[in-house]
């Protein structure tokens, strides 16, 4: 079974950063695309970024994050990253990375219904 694990949440002022790695465990992730979602306490889990299996050469970000989030991958590391500028109280939740196991070569989805192995999740707090 494919499994993910993500690290680097924690507590953040408003207008600090956080980077998130995602890292796989015992295999390697280049040839899956890979998405990150969030869930706010007492909300749905929502879509917020995805990049492409391989080179990466797409990346796609909700409409709330544009401008201020950026994913990317370091496949010489097994690890894709999402550096979170900006942050606001509206980004707290448990952030958690997904792969897609049959992806369209180049693409990546924006929303869950493709995305079939996941990481236990890590915990973005923005509070003052």
């Amino acid at each position: 079974q494919l499994q993910l694990v993500e690290s680097g949440g924690g507590l953040v002022q408003p207008g600090g950063s956080l980077r998130l790695a995602c890292a796989a465990s015992g295999f390697t992730l280049n040839p899956y695309p890979i998405g990150w979602f969030r869930q706010a306490p007492g909300k749905e889990r929502e879509w917020v970024s995805c990049i492409s299996d391989r080179s990466g050469i797409m990346t796609l970000y909700a409409d709330s994050v544009k401008g201020r989030f950026t994913i990317s991958r370091d496949n010489t590391k097994n690890t894709v990253y999402l550096q979170m500028n900006s942050l606001n109280p509206e980004d707290t939740g448990t952030y958690y990375c997904s792969g897609e196991s049959y992806p369209y070569p180049g693409l990546c989805a924006p929303d869950d219904g493709h995305y079939d192995f996941w990481g236990q999740g890590t915990q973005v707090t923005v509070s003052l």
